[in-house]
């Protein structure tokens, strides 16, 4: 039986999160329920979490309006799924006290840091969500876990399957930690530009990495595609298509959009910023926060040069603004699935060059201590130019997505730096840093 990608309708503009608290039933599991295309659904039920009892919230139920779009309508070749991705709970003191089931458990409540230095610079606190703490280090294991739980309540993944991904970055780490713990096979296609440390990273994690030539989205033999493709081709396996596949959006609408409201005390918090690649972080958190405060909480999306999302919001046209960027994973040419029903929820956008991004990178760990990659120092400088244009006294917050471990022979290199013209866009007292030739 040939498997099906997961593609998932996502929720309109208008669509309200409601919660009930019913911590300790302990009413029977429900099936996942399975949408059939052409309608429009609103249901309320239950959802029990596969995570151990010490992880489960005490959030038991979650209103969630499913609309197909007529793109979805003519294009989608599988179900469309209620997600049933599993809760956690979430201390205002983190987890020291707290023993997790399998790594799986340690997915997420990332501390949530305050950037001293830009703070005093700006007037204002200015957060970073620091997501390289998570176990395979990057902000993407959240849509990593979700994508792999949906398609296991969606019965399209069984014991022993195997997980199919096109990926060049952090979406494969985190599903090659994911699906070792939870004992499925991973298969990932990446075009064949990307650093071998990357592909060795992957290999030791267990995965079966197929480099393919870098061409296009619109050519059949992208390696998006080529994971689609290749999937439907094997039984027992899934393409879990994080673009596209909104179980990554509700991974930070259930996790990291909580958190950020949790621990700035219910929510005092007056901005949020980040930057996209398949849209799921920024358009949960957006929608959380934007839910829960009634609109009040600013939401900006940060974009880099070569990226069309800026002109997008600023202009209404799909055009690109700047040429290529050296950060990894963030920008678009589309709207995603993920990104697409909450676009409208943002409120402004800001360009950031690559020249302030690497600058940013060097102050965070000289000034900080946080050793962090290029999309992350990205995140910092768009909350620094959100905070000047709302003035002084307010709070933002963003994601420092990774560290800086896995791109350091090319950030940290005066030979790669100066190849790109960004060597003498570090301040002087900060060269010292630049150690490899």
């Amino acid at each position: 039986m040939r498997s099906r990608g997961l593609t998932h309708a996502a929720p309109p503009a208008n669509c309200t999160l409601s919660r009930t608290r019913n911590p300790s039933s302990q009413r029977p599991r429900p099936k996942p329920i399975l949408y059939a295309r052409g309608t429009s659904v609103c249901a309320s039920t239950p959802l029990r979490s596969s995570a151990p009892p010490s992880m489960r919230t005490s959030t038991t139920a979650t209103t969630i309006l499913i609309r197909q779009s007529a793109r979805l309508l003519q294009s989608s070749r599988s179900p469309v799924l209620l997600p049933r991705t599993p809760f956690r709970s979430y201390s205002k003191i983190g987890t020291d006290a707290t023993v997790v089931d399998t790594l799986v458990g340690a997915v997420g409540n990332t501390p949530l840091i305050r950037l001293n230095r830009v703070s005093q610079e700006t007037g204002c606190d200015i957060y970073g969500k620091a997501e390289w703490m998570n176990p395979g280090g990057s902000v993407k294991d959240r849509a990593a876990l979700y994508v792999v739980r949906n398609a296991e309540e969606l019965g399209l993944l069984k014991p022993g399957g195997t997980v199919v991904e096109g990926t060049a970055g952090n979406t494969g780490i985190g599903l090659a930690h994911i699906c070792r713990s939870l004992g499925y096979n991973l298969v990932i296609y990446m075009p064949n530009t990307q650093s071998q440390e990357k592909i060795d990273l992957l290999r030791m994690l267990g995965a079966d990495v197929r480099p393919v030539p870098a061409v296009p989205f619109t050519d059949p033999s992208n390696y998006n595609h080529q994971a689609r493709d290749y999937a439907e081709s094997v039984s027992n396996a899934v393409w879990t298509n994080q673009f596209d596949n909104i179980a990554n959006r509700q991974a930070h609408i259930e996790t990291t959009g909580p958190e950020i409201w949790r621990q700035t005390n219910g929510g005092q918090l007056d901005g949020f910023t980040c930057s996209t690649g398949t849209g799921g972080t920024l358009a949960g958190i957006t929608r959380f926060l934007k839910e829960k405060s009634n609109g009040r909480i600013k939401c900006f999306i940060a974009d880099p040069p070569g990226s069309v999302l800026y002109a997008y919001k600023k202009q209404g046209e799909l055009v690109r603004t700047g040429e290529s960027s050296i950060t990894e994973g963030i920008g678009q040419g589309r709207l995603t699935d993920n990104l697409a029903p909450d676009w409208d929820l943002l409120d402004d956008a800001l360009h950031i060059p690559d020249s302030q991004t690497i600058a940013m990178v060097y102050r965070l760990l000289d000034e900080e201590g946080i050793f962090v990659g290029a999309s992350s120092a990205l995140n910092v400088v768009a909350a620094v130019e959100m905070a000047k244009k709302m003035g002084p006294g307010k709070k933002i917050a963003t994601v420092i997505c990774d560290g800086a471990y896995r791109y350091q022979s090319r950030l940290f290199s005066k030979s790669w730096l100066e190849g790109k013209k960004l060597f003498h866009h570090i301040p002087e007292r900060l060269q010292k840093y630049v150690l490899l030739a």
